[in-house]
């Protein structure tokens, strides 16, 4: 059983200069997960991104509905970024931030205001991810693996305008990329 200790909205509060600080145009990839099955993390040295598979092995196709793939809305959803420093407030270690759900978890501002709907990052040598339009809240697993006052904060107002709980995007250039790789926006 973890001893991860849950935030309050005080904490998380007191936290938000330092979320705020996070890099504006270059910042490091810190950790890369993939999700070979429902409920199932792999915290990975290294994963293959790719414009029709996404991370390599995650099993993100598998959970969209037939209707979005019929509409090719589900490449809207092919990764999840998410704040390095706000899943480093949450819990101590990878394997625990790792059950937050998403992929990539960089160090670097991911907020609506510096990367609208179509930003470019390239990550590592190769990888170009672009930002999609498909919002990413906080759900009932990451109530019950954060609390209620972390939900709460991560869709306050605040929270979705930072996108504390993370952010959408798709391949659009292949590329391997490892914990450690620079992320960094393009013009």
């Amino acid at each position: 059983m973890s001893t991860r200790t849950l935030r309050t909205t005080a904490e998380l509060e007191a936290a938000l200069d330092h979320l705020r600080a996070a890099p504006t145009d270059q910042g490091t990839l810190t950790l890369v997960v993939r999700r070979p099955g429902r409920f199932q993390r792999e915290v990975l040295d290294e994963g293959q991104l790719d414009t029709e598979a996404g991370l390599v092995g995650d099993n993100w196709r598998a959970r969209a509905t037939s209707r979005a793939v019929e509409a090719g809305r589900h490449y809207e959803a092919m990764l999840t970024l998410m704040s390095a420093r706000m899943v480093g407030l949450l819990a101590d270690d990878d394997e625990e931030r790792a059950l937050a759900g998403d992929q990539l978890y960089v160090d670097l501002d991911l907020s609506e205001e510096h990367l609208p709907v179509g930003s470019r990052l390239a990550v590592g040598d190769e990888a170009v991810l672009e930002i999609t339009a498909k919002p990413h809240r906080g759900c009932k697993k990451f109530l019950d693996r954060f609390g209620g006052d972390v939900l709460a904060f991560v869709n306050s107002d605040e929270g979705a305008g930072l996108r504390l709980r993370g952010v959408y995007a798709r391949v659009v250039h292949d590329g391997v990329v490892r914990p450690g790789d620079v992320v960094r926006r393009l013009p």
